[in-house]
């Protein structure tokens, strides 16, 4: 009985491994996007309402705030809600730093690595007010918009998007 238990755990354990290594093998889908490709990403009209939040992995505050954002994806994404994470990281750095992060985190969001280097143009295209430091966040449905050049804890993000589905 006793070889019967140790060899089922043994398959078992296989099986496990053999899952971990698929989901690490799994291909990681990131796109890099030029501002024209963002841009209608900013303003949507479909009923949905949008955080857009514009990191990078080497941004200590940025990385920080990012389980509030990864939170609040896993409790509105049925909502109509869509949490959008946009890195400023280098395209360049895609693979070596950008997907090690996102896996390592866990982040199930939607990421884009935002790849344009007009900052003069695209900067105050997003926001007039925004210097273009980071972490920022956009958050707007077709009837309120709002840019926020901060940082996040969950309960401030959450109370941010309570305003906009209470309209």
């Amino acid at each position: 009985m006793l070889k019967k238990i140790i060899c089922l755990s043994l398959v078992l354990s296989a099986l496990v491994c053999a899952e971990i290594k698929s989901q690490e093998n799994k291909k990681l889908e990131v796109n890099v996007l030029k501002y024209e490709q963002l841009k209608p990403l900013l303003h949507k009209n479909d009923g949905k309402t949008y955080i857009i939040n514009f990191w990078a992995t080497w941004c200590v505050p940025c990385v920080k705030e990012l389980p509030a954002f990864e939170k609040l994806n896993k409790e509105y994404k049925n909502k109509n809600v869509e949490v959008i994470l946009v890195s400023l990281d280098l395209a360049s750095q895609k693979e070596r730093s950008v997907i090690p992060f996102l896996r390592k985190k866990n982040i199930q969001s939607l990421v884009l690595i935002f790849n344009d280097s007009n900052e003069q143009f695209w900067i105050e295209d997003i926001a007039k007010e925004w210097t273009g430091s980071i972490p920022a966040t956009i958050i707007y449905n077709k009837k309120k918009r709002k840019f926020y050049e901060q940082s996040f804890d969950y309960e401030e993000l959450k109370n941010e998007l309570q305003t906009f589905l209470k309209q």
